[in-house]
C-alpha cells in the first residue's frame, strides 16, 4: 500500500527528492533496488513502451490508469499521473501518491517538443480545484504543471504556478525551463514546492540545462524527475545487444556476451521469483 504521508514528507523536506522516471516492471524494481525512495511514472515512457509512439496524446486514460495501477502494485514506492475529477479519483484509488495535471491543450505533447500550446490559466486553476475537491485522502498530492515557458515566458510561469497553488496544488511543476537563471527565478518566486524535469540525466537534450540534484537543491528546487533516463538507457541496451547478436546468426559457434545481458538468475531475483515461490509453497499440498 502506498504510504502517501511518507511521500508528502519527502516532497516537503529540505533535501531535494530525486524521482527517476519509470515505465515498466523492470524499471520500477531496479529503481527501488538502487535505493530511491520514490519514482515518477513517465507518460512519455508509457506511450513509447506500450504503444511504440512518441508522446503526442496517443496514450489513453484507461491505458495510463491500468499501467500506473500495475506499477504501484509491485513496489512500495510512489508515482504520478494525469487529468481531473473522475481521473483524480481513479488514480487515488489505484494506489498512487500523487497526480500530475497539465495546462497544455489536448492532444498534449512531450514538454520538450515544439508546437506546444496552453489553456487559459483560470481554466487550469479550476481543474486543480476539481482534483483537490475530489480526493479523499488529504495526503494524495496534486501536482500542477505549466508549459507556459515556451509560449509566454518566465513571468507567466510564475503567475500560473502561484495561481495553481492558490487553487490547492501541493506541488508546482515548471517544465522545459531554458536556463539556470530561469530555474532559480521560478524557485525563488513560487509559493509551493517546485518540481523540475532533468530528462535524460546523463546527457543534454537541447532544452533544459543539465544540472545535478545538489545544484538544483541549492536553488530551492524540491523535486527533480529524470523521466527519460531509463527509457533511453533501455533502448541503448537493446540496440547494443541486437548489434552484438546479428553476426552470430550465421556464425558456426555461439558468442558469450555477459557484459550486455543480465544473467537469468539475477533477472528472476529482480522480478520477485522468490516471493512468488514462497506464496506458491504456502498453498501447495505436501
Amino acid at each position: 500500500m502506498t504510504d502517501r504521508r511518507a511521500f508528502r514528507t519527502l516532497v516537503e523536506a529540505k533535501q531535494i527528492l530525486v524521482l527517476p522516471g519509470v515505465f515498466n516492471g523492470y524499471s520500477v524494481r531496479l529503481v527501488e533496488r538502487f535505493g530511491y525512495k520514490a519514482a515518477a511514472i513517465s507518460g512519455a515512457g508509457l506511450s513509447e513502451s506500450l504503444l511504440g509512439f512518441a508522446d503526442r496524446g496517443i496514450l489513453t486514460f484507461d491505458q495510463n490508469l491500468r499501467a500506473c495501477e500495475q506499477l504501484a502494485a509491485c513496489t512500495s514506492m510512489y508515482g504520478n499521473a494525469l487529468n481531473v475529477h473522475f481521473v483524480a479519483r481513479a488514480f487515488e484509488r489505484a494506489g498512487l501518491a500523487a497526480i500530475s495535471i497539465e495546462d497544455q491543450v489536448w492532444p498534449k505533447r512531450c514538454g520538450h517538443l515544439a508546437g506546444k500550446a496552453v489553456i487559459p490559466a483560470r481554466e487550469m486553476a479550476d481543474k486543480v480545484k476539481a482534483a483537490v475537491d475530489t480526493r479523499h485522502d488529504a495526503d494524495f498530492m496534486i501536482r500542477a504543471r505549466t508549459d507556459a515557458a515556451a509560449t509566454d515566458g518566465i513571468n507567466a510561469v510564475i503567475d500560473r504556478l502561484n495561481l495553481y497553488a492558490e487553487a490547492g496544488a501541493d506541488i508546482v511543476f515548471a517544465d522545459a525551463l531554458l536556463s539556470v537563471d530561469d530555474i532559480a527565478t521560478v524557485a525563488k518566486n513560487v509559493r509551493k514546492p517546485l518540481a523540475v524535469n532533468m530528462g535524460f540525466g546523463l546527457i543534454e537534450r537541447g532544452t533544459t540545462p543539465l544540472m545535478t540534484p545538489k545544484q538544483l537543491e541549492a536553488l530551492g528546487v524540491a523535486t527533480v524527475s529524470y523521466a527519460r533516463m531509463l527509457t533511453s538507457a533501455a533502448l541503448r541496451g537493446m540496440i547494443n545487444a541486437l548489434e552484438a547478436f546479428a553476426p552470430t546468426i550465421t556464425a558456426d559457434r555461439p558468442v558469450q556476451r555477459p557484459d550486455l545481458l543480465l544473467p537469468f538468475s539475477e533477472l528472476n531475483e529482480l522480478m520477485g521469483l522468490k516471493e512468488l515461490e514462497a506464496l506458491e509453497a504456502r498453498w501447495t499440498s505436501e
